[in-house]
Order: structure tokens, then C-alpha cells, then sequence
């Protein structure tokens, strides 16, 4: 989890948070193991403001994880 991270402070509402760390936990998981080694800090971090971008747009977590794994792969 990212604490106090800056990504999402722009998120007031609770359940948007909680939806965010989530869809981020999932995305991240999925993301990590084709990651090269070495660059998890900053790849989490940049996949975390793209959760954070598309929270207004989601409809779920889960659908939340896989717009930010799309969006994470386009720009890779």
C-alpha cells in the first residue's frame, strides 16, 4: 500500500480510496512479473496516478485494475 502516498491524494471520498488501493493491488500483481528488475518503485508509483486518473471512469475495482493495466501498457 501506498501511505500518505501523493497519487492519490486528490481522492476525498473513502470509498474511492479504498477502490483505488485496491484496483491498484490487483493491477499491480498482474503488472509486476514482466517488469524488468529494479524499476518497481518507480513503475508502481507511475501505474498509481494512472489508478488515480481513471477512478471518475471506472465502474468497479476490478474494472478500475484492467482500464489501468490498459492504460500502463499503452504508454510503456
Amino acid at each position: 500500500m501506498l501511505r500518505g502516498a501523493m497519487p492519490f491524494s486528490s481522492l476525498t471520498d473513502p470509498i474511492d480510496l479504498a477502490r483505488a488501493e485496491a484496483a491498484l493491488e490487483k493491477a499491480w500483481s498482474k503488472l509486476k512479473p514482466a517488469l524488468p528488475e529494479g524499476s518497481d518503485e518507480l513503475e508502481r508509483n507511475n501505474l498509481a496516478y494512472i489508478v488515480a486518473s481513471l477512478v471518475p471512469l471506472a465502474l468497479d475495482e476490478d474494472d478500475l485494475a484492467q482500464r489501468a493495466i490498459d492504460r500502463f501498457r499503452e504508454k510503456a
